[in-house]
């Protein structure tokens, strides 16, 4: 089974990255971008073959360790 992890900052969390690619695209004149957040994805390949416990072994494997879920949110997707 393969999992796609997208791990972003929570709302109201400042995100200087964001801010910096905004400018950046502003700069090479791409108008109109109101707001940038930047995030991450994961990808893993995992041996697991039931959904429900692979869900659950990499929602643990992002509250344990991928995720700081302090400042940041996280969606899983599986696919076969």
């Amino acid at each position: 089974m393969k999992a796609r992890i997208h791990i972003t900052l929570k709302t109201g969390v400042l995100d200087p990255q964001g801010k910096a690619i905004g400018h950046a695209l502003e700069g090479l004149g791409f108008e109109g971008v109101s707001e940038v957040r930047q995030g991450k994805v994961i990808d893993l390949d995992l041996a697991e073959t039931d959904e429900a416990r692979a869900r659950e072994q990499v929602r643990a494997m992002c509250e344990r360790l991928l995720a700081n879920t302090v400042i940041e949110n996280y969606a899983i997707d599986l696919s076969q």
